[in-house]
């Protein structure tokens, strides 16, 4: 039995060790998070006016018509932008994005369309390693502030692809952050762009300088690459959310473990000592 205790004795202390550091991980992710959360909220409004811009120009009919304004007569090949985090301990975060894109990959298979991979993030690239899948590009470590220079590269190849016609559709997959509890996956096509102008906002009209070609080159490029660094921002504020939540559960469950152990500890304890009176008072008698 004291072979037992010393047993539980080293789980109790092994444990506890493990809490602490999972207890400090939570403290330092609920620190990262904030500042993430001020990157977002400092980073969505210029998302969201380039966006407005961009739906009220794709619908103002100007002389020249933009190529990520015009679908495609047959869609037989599509890119798929990937955005996941470079470190795991985030709890299911990446693996429910992963979980949401594989409907949408068997559907482009059954309907023989071609499926590119560009990956931001060590997870992402892990996963289709294993899976599958024909990867055009990747990136990786970005840090805790990631910036829109490291996702140039990126996204130039795809939407090079896509001027040459060899894809006819992008498509952006991230996880979006809705607080601190809720993280939802999302997929939304990039490209061609999906007008969402209401009734009241399409009047808008335009002179462009030098001209229509060149400003909207210049502009639907912009558009592209701020919305893909959005969603990079916006998915390192769910992975440091994430981390939190997912540290936090683990200390609690530490907590319990402890508890659980130092009751066996006790028990274990008391039956030795209950053994050795037992057998004190088995000799007094014999004697």
């Amino acid at each position: 039995m004291a072979g037992g205790s010393k047993e539980i004795r080293a789980k109790i202390t092994s444990v506890t060790n493990t809490k602490k550091i999972t207890k400090a991980m939570e403290m330092v992710a609920a620190s990262k998070m904030r500042k993430a959360q001020a990157r977002m909220y400092a980073t969505r409004p210029y998302v969201e006016k380039v966006k407005r811009v961009i739906n009220h120009v794709s619908s103002a009919h100007p002389e020249y018509k933009h190529p990520y304004t015009q679908a495609r007569e047959s869609v037989k090949r599509v890119a798929l932008i990937v955005v996941s985090s470079d470190r795991g301990l985030c709890g299911g975060l990446n693996s429910n994005l992963f979980r949401k894109a594989l409907p949408l990959f068997k559907q482009w298979q059954e309907q023989k369309v071609q499926v590119e991979l560009a990956l931001v993030g060590n997870k992402a690239q892990a996963f289709f390693r294993s899976y599958g899948g024909n990867v055009v590009a990747t990136v990786s470590d970005l840090g805790d502030a990631p910036h829109i220079d490291d996702l140039v590269g990126t996204i130039k190849v795809v939407l090079d692809r896509y001027e040459s016609g060899e894809v006819d559709e992008v498509h952006l997959a991230y996880n979006e952050f809705v607080n601190t509890m809720t993280q939802t996956p999302s997929i939304k096509q990039l490209v061609p762009l999906e007008s969402e102008t209401t009734d009241d906002e399409s009047h808008w009209d335009y002179l462009y300088e030098p001209d229509a070609k060149t400003a909207l080159n210049l502009l639907m490029r912009r558009y592209v690459e701020s919305t893909v660094y959005g969603s990079v921002v916006e998915n390192a504020a769910c992975e440091q959310g994430a981390r939190m939540i997912a540290m936090k559960n683990a200390t609690d469950n530490a907590g319990e473990m402890i508890n659980e152990l130092k009751l066996s500890y006790n028990k274990a304890r008391q039956a030795a000592i209950t053994a050795e009176l037992s057998e004190i008072v088995a000799g007094s008698s014999a004697v």
